[in-house]
């Protein structure tokens, strides 16, 4: 979140503005470094509510804000169908592994399991199934003898943060859309 706060007031992802940061937890670390980039945070806490009643309000807060791209960061719920819907094609999100390899929790730890020459990262849309959306674009990122979950995840973080400002530069200038035979195109 901070790399994409970052590149917007730095002016690397022109022409763009953040309208809010959400969080579903009041302690969420974002939260604070996004205030202190002088970006609005709304807290919209879950509370034993479905996950349809909880991205309803959460849609409803985004459309107040005229939000035009949702990017997830950290975010570790999946979606409902109608909040995807009614953001359809406009919210990306970033993934520690080349997808479709290694979808879901612990893909670095999977990643060392098989024993993989090459992991990295993956910028897509969110569609209704787990880490299955379009691809925007990937970074790759070797995985050295020795390394350790802790040692490939910091590696691909550093690659996360270059690739999830890209695909939103990108996205942001007209340059990357879903094609008519559901590709990113740009």
């Amino acid at each position: 979140m901070t790399a994409i706060v970052d590149a917007v007031q730095s002016g690397e992802i022109p022409d763009s503005e953040l309208a809010v940061v959400v969080s579903d937890k009041a302690n969420a670390t974002g939260l604070e470094k996004a205030k202190q980039r002088g970006v609005e945070t709304i807290v919209i806490e879950r509370n034993g509510r479905t996950r349809e009643e909880h991205d309803a309000e959460i849609g409803a807060e985004l459309r107040k804000k005229n939000v035009e791209l949702v990017c997830l960061a950290g975010y570790m719920r999946l979606l409902s169908p109608g909040f995807i819907r009614s953001f359809h094609n406009r919210i990306v999100n970033i993934h520690p592994s080349l997808l479709p390899a290694f979808p879901g929790l612990d893909a670095q730890k999977q990643a060392i399991e098989h024993g993989v020459k090459i992991s990295g990262c993956t910028v897509h849309f969110v569609d209704e199934d787990l880490d299955n959306g379009v691809i925007i674009l990937q970074r790759a990122v070797d995985v050295k003898e020795g390394d350790t979950i802790e040692t490939l995840s910091a590696r691909i973080l550093e690659q996360e943060h270059a690739a999830y400002v890209e695909a939103v530069r990108r996205i942001a200038g007209g340059k990357t859309i879903i094609g008519s035979r559901g590709e990113a195109v740009g």
